[in-house]
């Protein structure tokens, strides 16, 4: 299923539509070079899917193409970036 991820940096989101039913991954920004991951919400329809890994990918595509540091406050990007540590280990905040 291809998942079209969209940024909306007024709302600091992240949103993907599939079927009509939406995705979102939130964030703040604590500083002015630190993105801090939230909250992510997939509606129960679409979970197990992949939404929320593109959505994730997205996320820390953005933030490396931004030169920002990643804090991860929510629990699901968090676990996403553990499982894929070699590729995202450099752009966690220390």
């Amino acid at each position: 299923m291809a998942v079209s991820v969209i940024h909306n940096q007024e709302d600091q989101a992240f949103y993907a539509t599939v079927h009509g039913y939406e995705a979102e991954l939130a964030y703040s920004m604590p500083a002015a070079d630190t993105i801090d991951f939230t909250h992510t919400f997939v509606d129960e329809n679409l979970r197990g899917q992949g939404v929320g890994e593109e959505m994730a990918r997205a996320a820390l595509a953005y933030a490396r193409d931004q030169h920002f540091k990643v804090l991860t406050s929510c629990h699901f990007v968090a676990a996403f970036v553990k499982r894929h540590q070699a590729e995202y280990e450099n752009l966690l905040s220390k």
